[in-house]
Parts: C-alpha cells; structure tokens; sequence
C-alpha cells in the first residue's frame, strides 16, 4: 500500500471526486493559479480549467455564499477557506443559510457542500491560531470532521464530497507534511464513525486530529512503563459517535480526554459529560481532561508552544488517573 502524505490525500481525493462527478467544482482564494496557502491545490486548474477551480474575491462571506446558492441549484461546491479563524466572517452563512437549508424548506432543498480550512498553529498570534472547532459541532445540520491520519483524510473527505449535507472539513496545518498508508483504490469512511487507533487494556485516551497523534506517541512511551493505553480517535465531532468510547471505557474503567482546544465549553467537556451520562457505572476515577490554556495564543514560539497541549500533557494525565 503506498505511503503518502495527509496534502496528498487530500489532493487525491479531491481530484478524484471532481473526476468522478462533473458537479464538483472547487472555490476559494488564491487556490487556482497559486495553488492554496498549502498546495492542496496546486495544478488543479490546468486540468479543470478556470470554470472548476475558481479563484475568489477576499471575502469568506461571498465564498460560503456562493457555495450555499450553488449546492442548492444542484452543484456540489468545494469552499476552501484560508484559514479556520476566516470563517468567523462567514458565520451567519454557515450557521443561518447552509446549515439551516434543507430544514426551513421542509426537504425541498439540500445544500451539499464541503467547506475546508486548516486549523492549528505555527508562530500565527492571537488571531490566526485559534481552535473553534466546539463553536461549529454545536450546529444542528451540520458536520462536522477533523481527521488526523492521511487515511482518514481521504476516505472522509470523500464521502464529505458525496454527502447531502453541509460538511465542516478541518485539516490541522501541523500535520499536512505527516505520512500514512493509503489504498490505492476508492473507498470512502463514513461520517460519524470513531476508530480505535491503538487498543489497549488499562485507560482510554479520547481525541481527535493533532492530539490523536500526540496520544498514540504517548501510548508508546507509557506501553514502556507497562501502562496499556487504548486510544479512540473521534475523526468526526458531529455527529459524534460515543459507541466506542463507551465500550473501552467498560474494559479499561478510566479516561483522558484530550484536546487542542480551550477546556471549558469544549470537546472535551461534550464527551466527559456523555460518559457519565452513559459510562458513570464504568468509571473508577474522575475523567481527566487535557486541553490548551485559556489565553489567546502568544506569537513568541516558546511560550506559544506552552499554551498547547503535547505528548508530554497525555502521558501526565495518563499517570494521574492511574493514582
């Protein structure tokens, strides 16, 4: 199976599907001749041509727009947006007109469109570098994926590109040059579906995207001391799928959860509180949460680079909940 990159991936599938249907179109800034702020893009337009691969004003507002009235009129749009903390100026077109679409007009409408924007951080201060993943999960008609292995890069937005519905695709931008397995032949993963990464026998790690990374690296240094680390990889955070969560919380009996994002109000607070709805019986320690500290992010290196969790935070919850 060949090994390639997460940007790879993502190129494939996205170059696939717009072989595949001719109603997928891709839009966005500076993604035809320049090819993307990370390349995804690059080339694209001298095999699609302009018609398909559209360069756009700098507005988000006009881009999700665009995207929403074309995924109404039967067209499946591809909206790459430069940067997650962008989409804030499209929040009334994401949360008020695509999200909302097939809803208001009683079925009569469906608005399937794929919305993709890199997260994370990298020396981009306060406003570049933000985690408001929580903030588009908590949307009704919305999906919402974060997939952090090129495998699941490719099969999620896949099925993203061929689903009815409005999908919320982020691609953690410290994790674009990281390398996977991927089939050669076309297979989709289905939205909503958890994956367990590594199993393991002793405590559950919960996370998604860049810390699912840090989590299986993690695992690997605690399997050292003999701790037996079983890790869940969410991949998508609406709809979000508890099942196995729950069930090796039944085997192992304590959980870390562990997220990029701010503590409070989180992903982490979301799972926390469905497994002690669900799993309370289960539990024989609190679940431990690791997350970023709540301050905008600092653009010195080195203190931003203690603002955000690591391998290093997992394997201290880990030893915690083991007390």
């Amino acid at each position: 199976m060949p090994v390639i990159t997460y940007r790879e991936a993502l190129r494939q599938a996205l170059r696939e599907e717009m072989l595949r249907d001719d109603s997928v179109f891709i839009l966005g800034e500076d993604i035809a001749y320049y090819g993307g702020s990370y390349g995804v893009t690059k080339g694209f337009v001298d095999e699609f041509g302009e018609k398909r691969i559209k360069d756009t004003p700098i507005s988000e507002t006009a881009i999700i727009g665009a995207a929403t009235g074309a995924a109404m009129t039967g067209l499946r749009p591809i909206a790459e947006i430069m940067s997650f903390n962008f989409i804030l100026q499209a929040m009334d077109q994401i949360v008020n007109h695509s999200a909302k679409i097939h809803y208001m007009f009683g079925g009569q409408f469906q608005a399937p469109m794929v919305i993709r924007t890199p997260a994370g951080w990298s020396q981009l201060s306060a406003t570049h570098s933000q985690t408001l993943e929580p903030l588009f999960a908590y949307i009704p008609g919305l999906k919402v994926v974060m997939p952090s292995t090129p495998y699941d890069a490719k099969g999620l937005l896949k099925a993203a590109i061929r689903d009815n519905d409005p999908v919320l695709f982020i691609e953690h931008a410290l994790i674009y040059a990281t390398k996977g397995e991927v089939p050669e032949e076309d297979y989709v993963i289905p939205i909503g579906k958890s994956v367990v990464r590594r199993p393991g026998k002793d405590v559950t790690i919960v996370s998604f995207s860049r810390m699912a990374l840090e989590s299986v690296a993690a695992a690997e240094e605690l399997a050292k001391e003999g701790i037996d680390c079983e890790i869940i990889d969410l991949r998508s955070l609406r709809p979000l799928d508890m099942g196995p969560v729950l069930e090796s919380l039944k085997k192992t009996n304590r959980v870390v959860v562990a997220e990029e994002g701010w503590k409070s109000h989180g992903i982490g607070a979301e799972v926390s509180a469905r497994i002690m709805e669900e799993g309370f019986d289960y539990l024989d320690a609190p679940v431990k949460r690791v997350a970023g500290i709540e301050i905008p992010d600092p653009y010195n290196k080195h203190l931003e680079y203690q603002a955000f969790p690591h391998k290093a935070d997992v394997i201290k919850a880990v030893r915690e909940v083991l007390k």
